[in-house]
């Protein structure tokens, strides 16, 4: 199934080769992926994991093992933001 995969700011830098733009992706999994077999398939920091949503619908730290992704989902991870 396709997935496409956004990450931002520093999260950037783990997209695959093949991206559309600077912070996102086109994606090929397994049917029954998970949000958090995309994080260790493409080694994302699970503690840089901190803002995730499919769909624009935020996806608790703890779902995000259980949640299976679906054909042409939009996965979205952002990383912590320290401001001031």
């Amino acid at each position: 199934m396709q997935v496409t995969l956004k990450l931002f700011a520093s999260l950037a830098s783990y997209l695959p080769s093949n991206k559309k733009n600077s912070i996102e992706a086109d994606i090929e999994l397994a049917d029954g992926s998970t949000i958090g077999d995309v994080i260790s398939l493409y080694k994302i920091p699970s503690k840089s994991a901190h803002l995730v949503m499919v769909n624009g619908v935020y996806i608790k730290p703890e779902e995000r093992d259980q949640y299976a992704l679906k054909s042409n989902d939009a996965l979205a991870i952002c990383p912590p933001v320290a401001g001031g």
